[in-house]
């Protein structure tokens, strides 16, 4: 099933994600949706605006939403959970209409946006209030909910494990600027479905319920003059079911809208970040933070890597990060902006700042206590706060120069891209979780372009995809039993011995409803790629290296080959004379393949199977395309537990089966 296909008119010259759904022409109204010929029609307390693939038509007295297409009526949304009060008149403009609910203070506008609804919303009065709306997965045709966990889960609405209490996501309520990787969700049913992307996504969470035993999605905005949440926005759009048509149509968005990033771009600009093609990732310690230890990996005929190192007492010396550079791999150091504790005290040196940055920068809460940091340690550092001194106090480009005084020509920032935003009530440096966002983009981008690094972030959100070029994280879809396995020491490790901490190298095994949320292929689909491949590096996260979840290896293999993703490892120890040649093998396969298209969309993504454990992605023009069997049984002479990869110019497909090459600790 492929995502799209062009409807042959001259209006849709633009990306069309509702393949199935024919171009509708309608008569020449008075009121016309600007672009497209058809008709705005208000009717009493209702408006038809025209879609792609379709007529909408919004419900004013209860804000349903349904559309009317050629194979049928699809709902929307039903009608919205908190009653937004009686309407006022509609009146028509030029591509939609507008109109009010006085006793809750809402001015609404909805029109056609190059194929989408647009709705908007803005609240005109003093108090809070929080709208619930849209209320999807309530039709008959809604099958599958798309959410952009980590990479991003296709999961149908009626699996008894996700409407269990095992999967933890029924009865949850999401943060969509933190607890999702991209401002969206969808569903799908066949060769239909809906794409709803929230630009407002700052105030927004996406509530997923159970309801006899299938699951429903409703996003609710909170209205809120001192946060700054006054304005609410969703575009809904009409799909051709595939399940990475949201993420399709929210590319489009970010490219209308001027928003996506370019790893080409970012390439030109920052030379160090074509290091990153075929490049796996890793944080080292011990030994392998010397040159004697990259030469090591070297010698392995590594030919790229990413390597890190820990805020610790034991940085790479200028003479390991030449001996890296010399090999051809990117090098740089973790740092973190977010912290501070009290330098008599702290627990690490990223938390450690000069004259009366702690406690005089630390974020206020509403009571006019000090936000408490991760863990509780210190507190959270008010971003404005450093912005409106670095002019002239130069905290940042101090560390930062401090941390690269060694010649790295990479930096992770943790934190920073990870949507965990915070509202500072301080009267000194007052912030919105907005001001916040937007402070942190602009330090981000000072380091990438100003001090030309390779620049990553932890969990990076779809916002900061223009500044970054590399995460941490967002490949991960994380459950939150992964943070209770954690904390296990004696299961999971702690941070002994220092040259090898246990909580990064010692195998362990993740809870069976954990580990079948997290890497089923079967619910796994590539939103993230489709959306962003082409702009940075996705990643998962650091502390989940290739060989800390023996049981997840074939599989986490395959979906990084699938979607042209590098996987990431821990060096230390002995680790290398261990599982060094495993390592070799699978970067050997990767590298050329990402060097390829690393720089490339994603183009396609498709089951093969009805059981989807074959599927197959797509890069560029024909570039690449890959195949991954993750069954047991041969799907056209591929295995099962191997991919097959093609570029352009192959002969025949390239095949890795990574069983045969891993080396289970």
């Amino acid at each position: 099933m492929h995502f799209f296909t062009s409807c042959r008119t001259a209006r849709a010259a633009a990306v069309v994600l509702a393949a199935t759904l024919p171009c509708i022409t309608l008569a020449e109204p008075a009121h016309a949706a600007a672009g497209t010929g058809q008709a705005v029609r208000v009717h009493g307390q209702s408006v038809d605006i025209p879609v792609r693939g379709g007529t909408a038509t919004v419900d004013t007295a209860t804000l349903r939403v349904t559309a009317r297409t050629a194979t049928g009526t699809v709902e929307l949304s039903a009608p919205a959970a908190s009653a937004p009060g009686a309407p006022g008149a509609v009146t028509a403009t030029a591509d939609g209409a507008r109109w009010t609910y006085p006793g809750t203070g809402l001015a609404v506008t909805a029109r056609a946006d190059k194929g989408r609804l647009l709705v908007s919303f803005r609240s005109t009065g003093t108090a809070d209030r929080t709208l619930k709306w849209p209320v999807t997965g309530t039709g008959s045709t809604a099958s599958a909910l798309q959410l952009p966990r980590g990479e991003g889960l296709s999961i149908p609405a009626a699996d008894t494990f996700w409407n269990g209490p095992g999967a933890k996501l029924a009865g949850s309520s999401i943060a969509m600027d933190s607890g999702l990787t991209l401002p969206l969700w969808g569903w799908s049913a066949g060769r239909s479905g809906v794409s709803y992307l929230v630009p407002t996504d700052i105030g927004t969470t996406l509530d997923v319920t159970s309801e006899k035993g299938t699951l429903r999605a409703t996003a609710a905005h909170a209205f809120s003059r001192g946060e700054g949440t006054t304005d609410y926005t969703v575009a809904l759009s009409l799909t051709d079911g595939s399940p990475v048509a949201p993420a399709l149509d929210y590319r489009a968005w970010l490219k209308e809208h001027g928003q996506l990033g370019s790893l080409k771009r970012k390439m030109e600009a920052v030379p160090a970040n074509e290091k990153l093609l075929g490049a796996f990732h890793a944080y080292t310690w011990g030994q392998a933070r010397t040159a004697d230890g990259v030469r090591k990996l070297r010698a392995l005929g590594v030919d790229r890597m990413w390597l890190g190192y820990d805020a610790d007492d034991q940085p790479m010396t200028p003479a390991a990060v030449k001996a890296a550079k010399e090999a051809g791999y990117l090098v740089g150091p973790y740092d973190s902006f977010a912290n501070g504790q009290d330098p008599q005290k702290s627990d690490a040196p990223t938390s450690v700042w000069p004259d009366k940055v702690y406690p005089d920068f630390c974020v206020q809460r509403a009571d006019g206590s000090p936000e408490p940091g991760f863990h509780d340690r210190g507190c959270y550092l008010s971003t404005e706060a450093f912005e409106k001194a670095e002019p002239t106090r130069h905290y940042l480009a101090d560390r930062t120069r401090k941390m690269t005084a060694n010649g790295a020509d990479s930096y992770f920032l943790d934190v920073d891209a990870a949507g965990e935003l915070y509202r500072d009530h301080s009267s000194a440096h007052p912030q919105t979780k907005a001001r916040d966002r937007a402070n942190r983009l602009a330090r981000m981008k000072r380091l990438a372009d100003g001090d030309r690094l390779a620049l990553g972030s932890e969990s990076a959100g779809a916002w900061a995809n223009e500044v970054l070029s590399y995460d941490h994280g967002s490949g991960t879809p994380v459950h939150d039993g992964l943070w209770a396995a954690q904390r296990d020491k004696e299961k999971w490790g702690g941070y002994t011995p220092a040259k090898a901490p246990g909580v990064f190298f010692k195998p362990a095994e993740l809870p069976a409803d954990v580990a079948k949320a997290m890497y089923d292929p079967a619910y796994r689909v590539p939103l993230y790629e489709t959306a962003l491949h082409d702009s940075l590096v996705n990643v998962e996260r650091w502390e989940l290296s290739y060989d800390k979840l023996p049981q997840q290896k074939t599989d986490r293999a395959l979906l990084a080959m699938l979607y042209n993703t590098p996987l990431n490892f821990v060096i230390g120890g002995d680790s290398l004379e261990r599982q060094g040649s495993e390592l070799a093998a699978l970067q050997k396969y990767f590298s050329p393949l990402h060097k390829a298209a690393g720089t490339e969309p994603m183009t396609d993504f498709r089951t093969l199977t009805g059981d989807r454990t074959v599927q197959r992605t797509a890069f560029g023009d024909g570039t690449l395309t890959v195949t991954a069997n993750f069954g047991t049984k041969a799907y056209e002479g591929l295995p099962g537990g191997c991919v097959d990869a093609k570029l352009k110019d192959d002969k025949k497909p390239r095949r890795l089966c990574p069983a045969t090459v891993n080396v289970n600790p």
